[in-house]
């Protein structure tokens, strides 16, 4: 699988992430370790707190994250035009 996603490229928007965490739901709720095992880049890391980081640039917009979250615990869109990840079959 690692090799496979290497082949992916990612042209990462520095100024918008398509990825906002509502920290406070996540919490609450305790679904961070269901989005962090479900991801399929690791692109979410549970921290201590029960809190989620998010790496957005290697994000594959495949939506697993929204499937399994609580409801409001993640907004995510399509990052803008010329953005997000390019799949490359090598």
């Amino acid at each position: 699988m690692a090799e496979r996603l290497a082949l992916n490229h990612f042209e990462t928007d520095e100024e918008h992430s398509h990825i906002e965490v509502d920290q406070e739901r996540v919490r609450a709720t305790g679904c961070g370790p269901t989005i962090v095992a479900c991801c399929p880049a690791r692109v979410y890391t549970a921290e201590p707190d029960g809190s989620l980081s998010v790496e957005y640039a290697a994000c594959l917009e495949c939506g697993t994250c929204l499937a399994v979250a609580a409801p409001g615990a993640l907004r995510w869109h399509y990052p803008r035009g010329g953005f997000g990840v390019a799949f490359r079959e090598g």
